[in-house]
């Protein structure tokens, strides 16, 4: 299906707007997922013209993204990973282990930003940083689509090489999320070291009920009763 490319509109808007020199791309992947890290990349691009057929990840298939992620590695200013851990999940809440992904990706840079542009409606990062919220940003903004790219195709690499030692849950096809054979594994053996077991899909493995864990922190109660962690099943 034919789509619009993205542009540096956003970008150079900030810039005219805000005074700011270096403007970051930021997404995330893996917020949906029952088992892994969430990861968040964060992308310099500048304002060169980027590479041919750069789009939201979801867009593409696995050897385009693939095959993209390396031109991009090269081509970016600069970009740095960030990871908030399964068990940090569990413990925070997704938003709080967003924003500490994001924070640590933007702490790996060589030098930090002036602005944000991430991903969605919700900022989920916050002061200090100077954020501007993209609804669809993975397909309109340069930054943002590299971004996605980059994190997409590490996470996914990630995730085979976490499940090499528990080959019936598939990650390498599946990345940790919801599959027919995921959930079948799960039902069998139940959740390996790597999964998020404060998640509601534990209710439905009563053979497994003892291994849940339960969110007890006040601000992260907060969050799930509002609706605000996001959970993508």
């Amino acid at each position: 299906m034919p789509y619009e490319p993205p542009t540096h509109t956003v970008e150079r808007s900030l810039r005219a707007t805000t005074g700011a020199k270096i403007v970051v791309g930021i997404d995330e992947v893996g917020r949906g997922a029952w088992a892994g890290p969430v990861s968040v990349c964060a992308a310099i691009t500048g304002l060169r013209r980027p590479p041919d057929g750069l789009t939201d990840s979801k867009l593409l298939t696995p050897k385009r993204r693939t095959e993209l992620c390396k031109v991009l590695a090269d081509w970016v200013t600069s970009y740095a990973l960030g990871h908030s851990s399964p068990e940090e999940i569990d413990a925070l809440g997704m938003t709080a282990a967003l924003r500490l992904a994001a924070v640590r990706a933007l702490e790996a840079l060589p030098v930090r930003p002036d602005a944000v542009i991430l991903d969605g409606k919700h900022d989920y990062l916050g002061a200090p940083w100077r954020v501007r919220t993209v609804i669809k940003g993975d397909q309109s903004c340069i930054a943002v689509a590299a971004a996605s790219v980059i994190a997409k195709v590490r996470r996914d690499a990630m995730m085979a090489e976490l499940g090499l030692g528990y080959a019936d849950f598939d990650f390498a096809a599946n990345a940790g999320y919801p599959s027919p054979t995921h959930r079948t594994a799960l039902e069998q053996y139940g959740p390996t070291p790597y999964h998020r077991v404060s998640w509601s899909y534990m209710d439905a493995l009563p053979r497994w009920q003892h291994l849940k864990k339960v969110r007890v922190t006040p601000e992260a109660a907060a969050l799930e009763a509002g609706g605000q962690l996001g959970f993508d099943f």
